[in-house]
């Protein structure tokens, strides 16, 4: 009786891989502006398509993300903090890493713009301005790309905002961290995907963008197989390497928003 069930499950299981249901699944952990803007709801179902490759998406922060591969527990990652990735990289955690799009920060605010700073060009400026009026500033205080932004700004404008009452740190992803700006009234820093994406649900405006320090570039990289051998390295590049392709590249330029807004702009090397 065993036997004759082994039997049938051994056939159940070759029958299940002949005809498709067996499936490759591999894990990218993610910066959450990627997720919030639709990207991946566009982009993996071309790559399915083509490979037969599923893509599991964790969307957390950029150091969440890096932290996750770190660990082995995702396969690949897509993140927006070059300085940290490319740490990573010399570091031995992952490996061919790339440059794969890019788009840029907005600092965004209530839609009086009550401190005036639409028209400003620098975004050290629009800080300080916030800092010496007291202003409410939404920060995600997530350490994500974001956050690493927002902070090398404070930096560079010779300020550290933490602790003081008007600037709040909220630990949570960017639509969230734009809702609760919205709600307090307040200002934050955004990436211009998820902003395009969300903007009609809030009643926010883009007070200051153009400012070349808001540049924003997202990589792509796989975990070092040598540091964790059960992560899937073979299907992670074939995920890597249609991203950085011709055809990944276009189908990255070809996202658009329902507005018909280009989110992302591919620039792979």
């Amino acid at each position: 009786m065993l036997k004759g069930l082994g039997v049938l499950l051994g056939l159940a299981t070759v029958l299940a891989a002949g005809s498709g249901w067996a499936e490759t699944r591999i894990k990218c952990a993610s910066t959450t502006s990627t997720q919030n803007s639709g990207l991946f709801d566009y982009l993996l179902p071309i790559f399915e398509k083509k490979t037969g490759i599923k893509v599991d998406v964790v969307a957390v922060g950029t150091g969440a993300s890096i932290e996750i591969g770190r660990r082995g527990d995702a396969d690949v990652v897509m993140v927006h903090a070059r300085d940290l990735e490319v740490q990573a990289v010399a570091e031995g955690a992952f490996v061919n890493r790339h440059d794969l799009m890019y788009n840029d920060f907005v600092i965004i605010g209530p839609a009086n713009d009550p401190l005036k700073i639409k028209g400003m060009k620098s975004a050290l400026d629009a800080f300080k301005k916030i800092a010496a009026q007291g202003t409410e500033f939404v920060s995600r205080g997530d350490k994500s790309g974001t956050h690493t932004k927002e902070l090398a700004i404070w930096k560079t404008a010779g300020l550290d905002p933490k602790g003081q009452k008007w600037y709040l740190e909220v630990g949570q992803g960017m639509e969230k961290a734009q809702r609760i700006a919205d709600e307090k009234r307040a200002y934050t820093l955004t990436d211009r995907g998820t902003w395009l994406a969300t903007k009609d649900k809030l009643e926010m405006l883009v007070a200051l963008e153009g400012d070349p320090v808001l540049f924003n570039q997202y990589g792509v990289m796989a975990v070092n197989p040598e540091k964790h051998n059960q992560v899937k390295y073979k299907e992670s590049m074939a995920f890597v390497d249609w991203l950085i392709s011709p055809e990944g590249q276009k189908a990255i330029g070809d996202f658009k928003d329902k507005h018909g807004n280009q989110l992302f702009i591919p620039n792979a090397k």
